[in-house]
């Protein structure tokens, strides 16, 4: 086992919390969409708009977030995003009408971009002489976080009780609220003294920025696996329900093996604008797949969603580890948290408007959406390489921090 754990100290604590948030993670990841349409009967365009709207208020809390992170300290800051992630998921029981689960949705939203910022300094302070590297390992202890939690979300499914979907994110709820006692172990991180680049240093990289809507972009791909295929299945194939919980299994069990591994070749910007590339082509092989998943045979539908996941996994893993090394590597250590904030706004418009594009395109439109949406990941992925190369070249110079004051 000690081979598969990082060092002691710090990075296990990490680990350890990571570990506990993201088992909470797999259960709202693997059947929240279903908990919101089929406990709270929501329509699902609603669920769609609602998470879109969440999306938008959550851009630029991350920003924030990363810089007071910087400034006053990252170890506090995460925890109370982790805090206010916990009440607001508890809050989802109380959210039956639309506008209740928008503002629930929305601060959960809004804690979770926060907490991905605000944990990216203590990922370079604690990372060793690769953060990178030590991210693609958080990320397979992700992974096996998820799988747990998709386990469980399997039996809620299956169950489709409303007992059973409150019970998943009440679990869901104290998961986060476990991991915020946990980076309570963590040595504090102190705050970086002032400097004399501009305060919002990174807003004024366009470079960074074109990377980061990029990212954005290709960063919907996440929903693809947690709200189209969950309801394409449901609804347009004859696949069996538990497999909504089996697919997030396999995807989640690949990464554990393998996203470490995936990500060892890429040790540079270059290195990680041609993984984008690679991703892009495998999400469209995937989003084929499952459109051709409709209309045959429960067995011919599992066999073709699960090779869908499969090859989307594997594009996962090239679009992470390309990820990982040109957020870190284009980004100033004395500014860590304010530009992984501003890179995590990705993620955010993928929040934004990913489910509402994917329900309208995938479900509304049905196989054409599919291909439309393999097609704009496609050409994502192509266009990423030069972008990389022109960030590198438009890099900021380090700059010296000065002890004297505080930003």
């Amino acid at each position: 086992m000690s081979g598969l754990l990082p060092e002691r100290g710090p990075q296990r604590v990490l680990a350890a919390s990571n570990f506990v948030y993201t088992v909470g993670s797999g259960l709202y990841l693997t059947a929240g969409v279903l908990f919101f349409t089929e406990a709270v009967r929501l329509p699902a365009g609603q669920v769609g708009l609602g998470l879109g709207i969440a999306g938008v208020a959550a851009l630029a809390v991350g920003v924030a977030a990363g810089h007071l992170a910087d400034r006053v300290g990252a170890r506090g800051v995460y925890v109370g995003t982790l805090l206010a992630q916990a009440v607001a998921t508890a809050a989802f029981v109380l959210a039956d009408s639309f506008w209740l689960f928008v503002v629930a949705v929305s601060a959960a939203t809004g804690a979770k971009a926060a907490g991905l910022a605000a944990r990216s300094p203590l990922i370079r302070e604690f990372g060793g002489d690769r953060p990178q590297r030590f991210r693609a390992y958080l990320r397979s202890v992700t992974n096996v976080g998820v799988s747990l939690g998709a386990l469980l979300a399997g039996w809620t499914v299956q169950e489709g009780t409303v007992s059973a979907y409150q019970i998943m994110v009440v679990g869901n709820a104290v998961a986060f609220a476990a991991a915020a006692a946990i980076v309570f172990l963590l040595p504090p991180v102190p705050p970086l003294p002032a400097t004399g680049a501009p305060r919002w240093l990174a807003l004024r990289d366009r470079p960074y920025l074109l990377l980061t809507a990029l990212d954005g972009v290709m960063a919907i791909q996440f929903k693809v696996l947690t709200v189209a295929i969950p309801l394409w299945l449901v609804r347009s194939t004859a696949a069996p329900r538990w497999l909504v919980a089996g697919t997030m299994l396999v995807s989640t069990v690949i990464v554990v093996a393998f996203q470490v591994p995936a990500s060892r070749s890429i040790t540079s910007p270059a290195a990680g604008g041609r993984a984008y590339r690679r991703a892009g082509l495998a999400f469209l092989v995937s989003c084929g797949l499952v459109a051709t998943a409709a209309g045959v045979p429960s067995w011919a539908a599992t066999t073709l969603l699960l090779g869908a996941v499969v090859v989307h996994t594997v594009g996962e893993m090239w679009h992470a580890g390309g990820g990982f090394e040109v957020s870190f590597a284009l980004a100033p250590q004395h500014a860590t948290g304010q530009y992984l904030g501003v890179f995590g706004l990705g993620m955010g418009l993928a929040e934004a408007f990913g489910p509402a594009l994917l329900i309208g395109l995938c479900i509304g439109w049905g196989r054409p959406g599919w291909f439309a949406v393999g097609a704009m990941f496609l050409l994502t992925g192509l266009a990423t390489p030069a972008a990389v190369r022109w960030a590198t070249a438009r890099a900021p110079a380090p700059v010296t921090l000065q002890a004297s004051s505080l930003a």
